[in-house]
């Protein structure tokens, strides 16, 4: 084995997803330099197996359900989609499966790239095995990123491995949809599979352990979910353990146990929807003398002056967006530190990702779609806060009603009332994920309620709901 050296960069950064790109990016507009390690394809997951592919599949869905639920539009829609041409559409947007034009971005932006396996083997020393089978060892002048992300999980139930289970990955990128899917899983990637693929043609059965699904939202969201898949033909399952798993010639057989018994479900697939973990297997930690990535708010790993963790792999919001605002943050702390300033992470300054703590938006594109921000009540509760909830019936407000006949959706906002500012906000119904950002604005700018009654609605949008929703709470 020959191993080559003697390379320096100011900044290395492992991982050529969202995350990477962005500390990469932020460093050499500070004027450092910049090289990425990549194993698999520039763009990481968001790009090519989550956000992008999985809302390319959703969209057509969408974009029907709301044509059916308009008088005079709906006598134009004739089946459902056609799922030939929404694979085909999911394929394009991930450029089927090439990261040509992220590398000609890398190129273009500056950063150097290498293809291949990264450990770290000392201190802001990184070790790559190449696609080739060489071995290069690099040195970070100043900092080493982990960006890595994360992995799917796969419970420890008999047989499941051993079933060759889908992952997130393999739901995304299918190449045809499977007669009857299982999906084990009540969270996010659980519930929007389970919308995609009962409308591109499958039986799908969805199965949650818990007693509702997207449990750590308001419990309204989850119902009104429940009803949704419901209503779309999804065998919802909840409180229900799955005891094993096996693959014949015939699929795959999944062996349930609920409140009144044990029972069996028949699939061609199982998409495994459980949940994530960070993806640290193989980074060389211990022996860079790191045990553990638990990061300050400008994502440096604590202990450790020269390396950061941002995104998934550290396990604060493990979302694209927050993992993007994270190397926003830690990439402008790099390039002060590079230049000799301290650059302490205080809160809300450009150094620090103040808002992972209680600020981090969240859409999920079912049907209806969830949107969230911020604490749930109960966590508002329970970290101590004076709260006062207030809700309103969405398709009380005449934007929603001119939007789509019928209608069906809820907002709910968490006041504390210590400060009378809002602290959590969620929304039920179409497009409620548009809803999002203005309450993030007002919980991360603290706007007291007092000065949001100056916030005006535009008339007649599904928006209105910001003053329905302060009136009900009142002066």
């Amino acid at each position: 084995m020959t191993v080559s050296g003697g390379d320096e960069y100011d900044v290395i950064v492992v991982g050529a997803g969202p995350v990477g790109e962005n500390v990469a990016d932020q460093v050499v507009r500070g004027g450092l330099t910049a090289l990425i390690v990549e194993r698999e394809l520039v763009g990481g997951e968001c790009s090519y197996w989550a956000c992008i592919p999985s809302k390319a599949l959703l969209r057509p869905v969408a974009a029907l359900a709301e044509a059916r639920r308009v008088d005079g539009a709906a006598s134009a829609v004739r089946g459902g989609p056609n799922a030939e041409q929404v694979l085909a559409r999911r394929t394009a947007f991930t450029h089927n499966w090439s990261d040509d034009s992220q590398v000609g971005w890398l190129d273009s932006a500056g950063i150097a790239l290498v293809r291949g396996t990264a450990r770290l083997v000392g201190e802001r020393l990184v070790e790559v095995r190449t696609r080739d089978g060489g071995v290069r060892r690099v040195t970070a002048r100043h900092a080493v990123v982990l960006a890595t992300g994360s992995k799917p999980t796969v419970p420890d139930v008999p047989g499941l491995a051993e079933a060759d289970p889908w992952t997130s990955r393999d739901a995304t990128s299918a190449t045809a949809v499977p007669d009857e899917l299982a999906i084990l899983g009540g969270g996010v990637v659980g519930c929007e599979m389970a919308t995609a693929f009962a409308a591109l043609g499958s039986r799908v059965t969805l199965v949650a352990r818990g007693s509702g699904l997207l449990p750590r939202l308001e419990p309204f969201a989850g119902e009104a979910v429940v009803t949704g898949l419901r209503n779309a033909g999804v065998d919802v399952r909840l409180g229900t353990t799955v005891t094993t798993v096996e693959r014949d010639a015939a699929g795959v057989r999944i062996e349930l146990t609920d409140a009144e018994g044990t029972r069996t479900v028949r699939a061609d697939e199982v998409l495994v929807a459980t949940g994530r973990a960070p993806a640290v297997d193989g980074l060389g930690l211990e022996a860079a003398g790191v045990h553990g990535l638990t990061i300050d708010d400008s994502c440096r790993v604590e202990g450790v002056d020269w390396l950061y963790a941002a995104g998934d792999v550290n396990g604060r919001a493990l979302l694209t967006h927050m993992g993007k605002y994270q190397a926003r943050a830690c990439g402008a702390a790099i390039v002060a530190r590079a230049g000799g300033a301290a650059a302490e992470p205080a809160a809300w300054s450009r150094y620090a990702a103040t808002a992972d703590h209680a600020a981090v938006p969240q859409a999920v594109f079912t049907d209806p779609e969830v949107g969230a921000v911020g604490r749930t009540e109960a966590e508002a509760r329970a970290a101590g806060l004076s709260v006062r909830a207030v809700e309103y019936d969405l398709g009380q407000v005449a934007g929603a009603s001119l939007y789509a006949d019928g209608y069906t959706g809820r907002a709910k906002l968490v006041v504390d009332t210590s400060r009378d500012v809002i602290v959590g906000a969620t929304f039920v119904g179409a497009t409620a994920a548009e809803l999002v950002h203005a309450a993030t604005v007002a919980i991360v700018g603290e706007v007291p309620l007092d000065r949001l009654w100056h916030a005006v609605p535009s008339f007649p949008t599904i928006s209105e709901v910001w003053l329905r929703l302060l009136e009900a709470y009142g002066r």
